[in-house]
């Protein structure tokens, strides 16, 4: 029975890869004795420019354009720091995410990850990459209220962008939620900071959805202050919050 040569397994295998792809060498799945032989065979790869190195031990398939290869989303640069053999461990937030959710024009290069165990932050090709502690339980269904409520707690830290835009458009956000998801919110910010808390707070109860806002109110000491500057001119409700 004729042994494939390594160097045709990979290229067979980085031919089922889809374009963007990040992988190891043990996505290959070959014996142990094989690891320097992958190794050099993909480091022979990078030098002919079949793939690219993202950093070390990591390679990925580039999307070839007119104008130039692409670099891999920010999902598959920290795939590696999001789930860990099948478990989901993280979730792309902040910085990460305010593009997509509207709050800002700007693009990153940094990459936030909200984890329950956080770690120092570190430098992965072009990319720095940087933790967010998340106190609750992260499931996949939990991931879109956690953005939202990351992008409350860090609202004076979102680029581009006035705390009264920020503010607006996640009011605009938060009115699209449906009920259900409305009780999770709620749940989810209790292990968030107070003006986190505060904030939510006073955005549900601007939407009318008083039903809501019994616990995050019960939650806050009656006499600390939380500074927000210009809320007050999107929220007329702030004073019962004490947002100033």
């Amino acid at each position: 029975m004729k042994v494939m040569k390594t160097t045709d397994i990979i290229t067979s295998k980085l031919n089922r890869f889809p374009q963007g792809y990040v992988f190891t060498y043990e996505d290959f799945h070959l014996e142990v004795e094989r690891k320097e032989a992958v190794i050099k065979a993909l480091n022979r790869m990078v030098a002919s420019g079949k793939i690219e190195k993202l950093s070390k031990g990591k390679y990925y398939k580039p999307e070839r354009t007119p104008f130039g290869d692409l670099q891999p989303n920010q999902e598959q640069i920290v795939k590696d720091l999001l789930e860990d053999d099948g478990k989901l461990i993280g979730y792309l937030t902040c910085l990460s995410i305010y593009n997509k959710l509207g709050l800002t024009t700007q693009v990153s290069n940094t990459i936030q990850i909200g984890k329950n165990v956080t770690a120092p932050a570190f430098k992965r090709n072009r990319y720095n990459i940087s933790f967010i502690k998340q106190k609750n339980t992260i499931t996949k269904d939990n991931i879109p209220m956690f953005q939202v409520l990351d992008a409350i707690r860090f609202i004076k830290k979102i680029p581009d962008s006035t705390i009264e835009q920020s503010l607006k458009r996640l009011i605009a956000i938060i009115e699209e939620v449906p009920a259900l998801d409305l009780y999770t919110i709620v749940r989810l910010a209790l292990k968030y900071p107070p003006a986190t808390r505060a904030l939510l707070g006073a955005i549900l109860e601007d939407l009318g959805h008083i039903g809501f806002i019994l616990g995050l109110y019960k939650s806050l000491n009656p006499i600390t202050k939380y500074k927000i500057k210009g809320a007050d001119k999107i929220l007329p409700n702030t004073q019962n919050w004490n947002i100033i």
